[in-house]
């Protein structure tokens, strides 16, 4: 496996030069993080057996979220808190796009464009939810946003994951979409019209837009594009989700080689559904890395309607009322591995933290 690390200490030169004007601080941290994450640069950690008297130093990792060694435990966190959140619902995926005319509005104005992609999705969706005649009510959906295509380019689109479900806060009543007593009251597969989505999604953000004192480029489409298909209970595409919250936009285990001023990578085509390959320049592919690296302190994730973190109390009542257990989803959490004694097999026990690299001395 190639490691993005080793990555960086041979292209990092070459990379700053040629893409100096377009670097922001941010990437630039991101970049100095990640080259001696888990190296011998980093700060250690001395980890003793449990059983014998066993001892060895192990080096830190530099805990940025966009590090795809990184953040693997909180990604099952988030897992875990959103599968406890599951209700007897049919569930839907959305992706919401931001056409590519928007692109370079969205990359001078990230942390402005990005909040107002996530805030339309869910204004659109909640005007459907409200105004369909089987839910009547307040959704609840899990929103993702994702800046990067498969092959790693600038593509700015959000993923919603919701169930076919509803509030009634008037009159207290809980809503789904779905068949009843054998008579198909909804047809399988169906939550909103794509069409009729875009339509709004796209009303809404270019009203957002003027009205936020952006300049919206002169030329730009009048259908856009937004995704619905059905995702059964949702856990997939909850796990789909989570593998890219925390841990960057590839995995290093999809970094083919690195030889010859190029890296290789692979990542599945979302038509063909095929393994496909890309090969770029070793200062190009850390562009395609860093360029993803969002404006410190944005959340990516966030949770609207019923499924919000305040509506706990809400979501067992219903899981109570419904009969559901949500203990059977969360089988898709793995458990957080533990750092075991090479000598004995042993559980090991972190005794101290950030402890200081030895560095080499210098020659003279």
């Amino acid at each position: 496996m190639i490691l993005l690390s080793s990555i960086i200490n041979t292209f990092e030169t070459e990379f700053l030069d040629r893409y100096q004007d377009s670097i922001l601080p941010s990437h630039r941290k991101a970049l100095a993080t990640m080259k001696v994450c888990r190296t011998s640069s980093s700060p250690q950690m001395l980890a003793q057996c449990s059983e014998c008297d066993s001892q060895v130093y192990v080096p830190h990792s530099c805990g940025h979220r966009h590090c795809p060694h990184c953040q693997n435990h909180e990604s099952q966190q988030w897992l875990e808190r959103q599968l406890n959140k599951q209700l007897p619902a049919e569930y839907f995926l959305l992706t919401f796009t931001l056409p590519v005319e928007l692109r370079s509005l969205a990359w001078l104005n990230q942390r402005q464009l990005y909040a107002l992609m996530i805030q339309c999705v869910w204004e659109t969706v909640r005007t459907f939810s409200q105004n369909d005649k089987q839910l009547q009510g307040i959704p609840g959906a899990i929103a993702v946003l994702h800046t990067h295509s498969r092959r790693l380019d600038f593509h700015p689109h959000v993923h919603l994951v919701m169930p076919a479900a509803a509030i009634d806060g008037d009159r207290k009543l809980w809503r789904t979409k779905g068949s009843k007593k054998g008579k198909r009251k909804n047809p399988s597969g169906y939550l909103f019209n794509h069409k009729a989505l875009a339509k709004v999604f796209r009303a809404k953000m270019l009203d957002t837009i003027i009205q936020t004192g952006l300049e919206l480029p002169t030329k730009y489409p009048e259908t856009w594009v937004v995704d619905v298909k059905s995702v059964g209970t949702g856990q997939k595409a909850l796990v789909y989700l989570g593998r890219y919250l925390y841990k960057g936009v590839i995995q290093e285990k999809d970094i083919i080689a690195c030889e010859n001023g190029q890296v290789t990578f692979r990542y599945r085509d979302s038509k063909s559904k095929r393994i496909e390959y890309r090969t770029v320049s070793g200062a190009r592919f850390l562009w395609l890395i860093l360029q993803h690296v969002l404006p410190k302190g944005f959340r990516r994730a966030r949770n609207f309607g019923f499924l919000h973190p305040n509506s706990k109390r809400l979501i067992a009542l219903l899981q109570y009322l419904l009969g559901f257990d949500p203990n059977r989803a969360l089988a898709w959490v793995k458990i957080r591995p533990q750092l075991t004694c090479r000598c004995c097999g042993a559980v090991m026990n972190i005794v101290c933290t950030q402890i200081p690299p030895v560095l080499p001395a210098p020659t003279t």
